[in-house]
């Protein structure tokens, strides 16, 4: 296991065990199962790419699960959750602003001759490829939909 990000996944856990911080030993513990599960299990390598994949779901589904709390009036559950996401997001790294993007799907756009909305998975395959996890997937959506005829 040759992934930095493993290391201080691991190192993080050991320190919130030492620090008693149940929710956080948890939440990481969950993200180096999903990530060995989908790397190790499956036969290959684990690789900083594939944690940020893991944490940056991890993340979505404690914002669609965050809202469905609130609107069941659960605040306590999703407060639960708040801190959660928190944790994870400290380790994706810094988001692209939209204008970033916007400037992403241009260059993309015209790099990949994209003419219409048929084209938009293969604009939307190589911006998600060079953005690696510093953009939003639905903003990306919606960006290249505007930007295509």
């Amino acid at each position: 296991m040759a992934s930095q990000m493993y290391d201080t996944l691991m190192n993080d856990v050991k320190t919130a065990m030492k620090a008693h911080d149940m929710g956080a030993v948890n939440a990481l513990r969950g993200v180096l199962a999903k990530a060995k599960d989908l790397t190790v299990n499956a036969g290959k390598e684990m690789t900083d790419d594939a944690i940020l994949q893991v944490i940056a779901k991890g993340v979505k589904q404690r914002e669609e699960s965050i809202a469905q709390f609130e609107s069941a009036g659960r605040a306590e559950l999703a407060e639960g959750e708040k801190k959660e996401m928190a944790l994870l997001k400290k380790y994706l790294p810094e988001q692209l602003s939209e204008e970033a993007v916007a400037a992403l799907v241009k260059e993309v756009i015209a790099a990949v001759g994209a003419a219409s909305k048929k084209d938009m998975g293969k604009v939307m395959k190589e911006v998600m490829a060079r953005a690696k996890g510093q953009a939003d997937g639905k903003l990306v959506s919606r960006l290249v939909g505007a930007a295509l005829p």
